[in-house]
């Protein structure tokens, strides 16, 4: 499956109360699915995914999919401290119709969690996920830091397709890049090289159905279990460790009239740290899962664009646009402002959950005047 792009991790919003408000939960997808992101990830470190209950991640995950636009990657935070409550979440939603697990290393037992243990962790997740699996290294909340070797002896296993880094070492990247480039593997993309999954092939399915007058019925609209096993299909096939890429290979989708194409991937290192973007990418990264990227979306992807482009200088001036706000907004001040933040831009931050603090007067005004110059 294609990565690339940039994916905002999105929020969790809450009432005053501290209870999930689902409302404008569907607001924020529906306002993310408009912009040129290459697709958004649910329940991740920046959705407050560890303050949440088992119910409220699932209805989150519930609610965020049946807003999200087809044409945009659908990433699942599914990360727990136990592989086995890893794949109970992972498994519900692979049946939703998500298109990847993004899985957070287990920090709690830290003195205990030796390479081996982490290995074990992940290839268990993997082995047994009807989805690919990305893993998610953020040290900066875990205390955990992925060391690279472990990272490049996972990146064997088909069903591990890539990683978010969120430590903002970009020779640590290239370091992986380069361990990991014996890895051959493809992904089905549309002509123009934008991300196919099995979701979006069977939307579009039900699509042309639709417009050639066929009959629908209501099992195929919704999201049957049939689409994780579809996505696990998709990715045995097109993962395989050592098969040469099929780029120039072109084929239309059986009565969906989606065009499609293989398109080499290897394993996909994400970025996740905004200020340090533009380095990441240009040491191997193909893209990134960015917090400052849920209020300031376009203002991280005019960085990629720019750097896909070839742009150096151009990508250089977008990088340092943002790397000041990035900083203090997303990293030092964290949620609370970076909530704050989204009721600047026209999305629904509102407070975050206890034992997190709104902003105080001043760290508002001071968030403000940050984000005026990158209003989305």
């Amino acid at each position: 499956m294609l990565l690339h792009g940039i994916f905002p991790p999105i929020t969790t919003p809450f009432y005053p109360d501290g209870r999930v408000y689902l409302k404008k939960l569907e607001h924020n997808v529906d306002r993310y699915s408009k912009t040129p992101v290459a697709g958004i990830a649910v329940l991740g470190s920046t959705g407050e995914a560890v303050a949440l209950s088992d119910d409220e991640r699932r209805e989150i995950l519930k609610t965020a999919r049946a807003c999200c636009a087809p044409h945009k990657v659908l990433i699942a935070g599914t990360g727990c401290e136990s592989a086995f409550e890893t794949l109970r979440l992972t498994e519900y939603a692979a049946a939703l119709g998500y298109d990847a697990a993004l899985v957070r290393t287990p920090f709690f037992y830290k003195p205990q969690l030796k390479p081996a243990n982490i290995l074990a962790f992940y290839r268990t997740v993997a082995d047994h996920s009807a989805i690919p699996v990305l893993i998610y290294s953020v040290p900066v909340f875990t205390g955990y830091d992925m060391p690279p070797e472990l990272v490049i002896e996972l990146a064997n296993h088909p069903n591990i397709i890539g990683i978010k880094e969120s430590g903002g070492n970009a020779e640590k990247i290239r370091g992986m890049v380069e361990g990991t480039k014996h890895i051959r593997r493809t992904a089905t993309v549309t002509a123009t090289f934008a991300a196919v999954t099995p979701r979006m092939t069977k939307a579009a399915k039900l699509e042309s159905s639709s417009e050639n007058g066929e009959l629908v019925s209501i099992g195929a609209l919704s999201n049957a279990r049939a689409d994780s096993h579809a996505g696990k299909s998709d990715q045995v096939q097109t993962a395989t460790v050592g098969r040469p890429a099929e780029q120039s290979t072109i084929h239309s989708v059986s009565s969906a009239g989606l065009k499609t194409r293989q398109k080499e991937v290897g394993f996909q290192v994400l970025a996740g740290t905004a200020q340090r973007l533009l380095p990441a990418l240009e040491a191997g990264a193909v893209g990134a899962v960015l917090a400052f990227a849920t209020p300031a979306p376009t203002a991280c992807y005019e960085i990629y664009t720019a750097w896909k482009e070839g742009d150096a200088e151009l990508a250089r001036q977008k990088q340092d646009r943002v790397s000041a706000s990035a900083t203090r907004v997303g990293s030092e001040l964290g949620i609370p402002a970076l909530k704050y933040a989204l009721d600047l831009n026209g999305y629904y931050g509102g407070p975050p959950r206890l034992p997190l603090l709104p902003l105080t007067g001043d760290l508002k005004a001071e968030v403000e005047k940050l984000m005026s110059d990158l209003r989305n």
